[in-house]
């Protein structure tokens, strides 16, 4: 919303006058969510059943046709995801100008890379950190070579000393969790370093033992790659032979869905690995071989298949994805889609005249009175891609613990007494319950509109107020937001077990506020969250 507020003398008199301009961001209190998408190529014709969700918001969301000339173009769910994703740590962000495939964001997250990089040269989550990461700064050089964009000289060559360091054994960079994982990581960091051609001494490959066989589907991966650009590793040709097979074997194609033999054990999520991120590494892996052109749609198939709600489960995957199917457009997808496609609910109908619009577009639906029939009509050359996706407004109506469970308890701190006033100021408590250790957790709690989050040191926050804020368990903030919408705090390491966290905010305006739900996630694993619905929020006038 635009807020112009002016100030002038009454009754038109002279005097001075003044104005001011103000944004405001309005977040639902019930967001409107992707429940359901679906990918087919359409030939002719074609039938989907549709009805809104049970206790949805009436006049939210409803049903969209996406259609596409072509499949890479096809992710509006992960556009979707990618767009209203919240959080804001560095792989967060970069990951979301990849998937987006917004140049300025990355131009201007390249601009403050040097903020991010620590005095052994590997990137930090935030520029508040004391050390970086090797993963971070291996998925970083790694994605960036992939999407094609540059990274500054100057930091460019001050990543890849660091990572040369951290394989050489030279720099020491301890795991964020306690496993076997050091040979993975500098597989990785190999991987991404001879991506820049980074001159590499061969003797570096006796810091590890090379195991394939041992290694987790990502570090095949990995391996293969650079086996392929390393000419100076020792029997190189044989070693990707070897990755090249040892891939194939594991890969599980059956049908329209795509998995690996040793998926149970590749779920790495302290390195940003899933099934779903190497499903989409595979792809782009093995796209440009001649020995697997026939496998290719049907791999692509197979890692739009993993997706849920129309995209993959971390933000990594949607990077990675993003890019394979990007690639995948440009050299599989040829043959021109023309003529027209109908589309028909009930006795709304759209059309999409692919002359005028060779790139394809959307066609949009209110959701029916009660059950109803999407169809849909093709009439012309090629096969149009058609994503059919349901989006509604349903109301969390008691909390939900997948890994985590909450509780949310708000105390008085000044006034309070009678009810809540304009000007009061409350404590905030989130008790926290982990059901197994994790990397990279936030915790993201909404406040009222126009209220204030004490702690930030900015002029007239009270200190005093903030004071006696409790922090209970063995976790320790890697950086905390207290923006005009909610208390974020990430966690590199939350231990199994239980923590609370509290904050303090000032309640600056009257009115009833509906709250979004509160939320704890795994951000590298976001099956694992839990949610807490919140109750509205009642401030008078003082």
């Amino acid at each position: 919303l635009q807020w112009v507020v002016s100030a002038r003398p009454r009754s038109g008199g002279a005097g001075a006058t003044d104005s001011v301009k103000v944004q405001q961001k309005v977040v639902a209190a019930v967001p409107v969510r992707v429940v359901q998408s679906t990918l087919s190529q359409l030939t002719g014709d074609a039938a989907i059943s549709v009805a809104a969700p049970a206790q949805s918001l009436a006049d939210r969301g409803g049903i969209s046709v996406q259609l596409r000339s072509t499949l890479a173009g096809e992710l509006a769910g992960v556009r979707d995801y990618m767009e209203r994703y919240p959080y804001t740590c560095l792989e967060q962000r970069i990951s979301r100008a990849v998937a987006l495939r917004d140049e300025a964001a990355w131009r201007g997250l390249m601009g403050a890379l040097p903020s991010y990089v620590d005095g052994r040269g590997l990137l930090k989550y935030f520029p508040s950190m004391r050390d970086g990461s090797d993963v971070l700064t291996t998925y970083v050089l790694a994605v960036a070579h992939e999407a094609g964009w540059a990274i500054p000289e100057n930091a460019l060559s001050r990543l890849q000393q660091g990572l040369a360091g951290f394989v050489a054994g030279t720099t020491v960079v301890p795991g964020d969790l306690p496993a076997a994982d050091l040979a993975i990581r500098k597989v990785a960091a190999l991987d991404a370093l001879t991506r820049h051609g980074t001159a590499l001494d061969p003797a570096l490959v006796s810091s590890f033992t090379i195991e394939p066989d041992l290694w987790p589907t990502s570090a095949v991966i990995d391996w293969l790659g650079v086996a392929r650009r390393w000419q100076e590793l020792p029997g190189r040709e044989a070693e990707a032979a070897r990755a090249e097979t040892l891939l194939r074997s594991r890969l599980n194609l059956q049908g329209t869905t795509m998995g690996f033999s040793t998926e149970r054990s590749d779920s790495l999520w302290w390195l940003m690995v899933s099934g779903d991120v190497n499903a989409n590494r595979a792809l782009l892996a093995v796209m440009d071989e001649p020995g697997w052109r026939e496998d290719v749609p049907r791999l692509v198939r197979g890692t739009l298949g993993r997706q849920q709600e129309g995209r993959w489960n971390t933000t990594v995957a949607n990077a990675w994805g993003s890019l394979a199917l990007e690639r995948f457009g440009r050299k599989f997808e040829a043959d021109p889609v023309g003529g027209t496609t109908v589309a028909a609910l009930g006795s709304t109908r759209s059309t999409l005249d692919w002359g005028a619009r060779p790139g394809g577009g959307a066609l949009s639906f209110g959701w029916p009175a009660g059950a109803g029939e999407l169809r849909l009509r093709h009439e012309g050359g090629g096969r149009p891609w058609v994503t059919v996706t349901s989006r509604a407004a349903v109301p969390l109506q008691a909390p939900l613990s997948s890994g985590y469970r909450i509780s949310r308890s708000v105390t008085p701190v000044a006034g309070g007494a009678g009810g809540w006033k304009r000007g009061d100021v409350a404590r905030v408590r989130l008790e926290v319950e982990a059901q197994s250790d994790m990397t990279w957790v936030v915790v993201d709690d909404p406040v009222p509109a126009g209220a204030a989050i004490l702690g930030t040191g900015l002029g007239g926050d009270s200190e005093l107020l903030a004071a006696g804020e409790k922090r209970e368990g063995m976790v320790w903030p890697a950086h905390e937001e207290r923006s005009f919408e909610a208390f974020r705090a990430y966690y590199r390491w939350v231990p199994k077990g239980r923590f609370v966290v509290e904050y303090t905010v000032r309640l600056n305006n009257a009115g009833t506020f509906q709250l979004p739900p509160t939320r704890v996630e795994a951000m590298y694993a976001p099956e694992m969250f839990g949610e807490l619905p919140n109750a509205k929020m009642v401030v008078g006038e003082r």
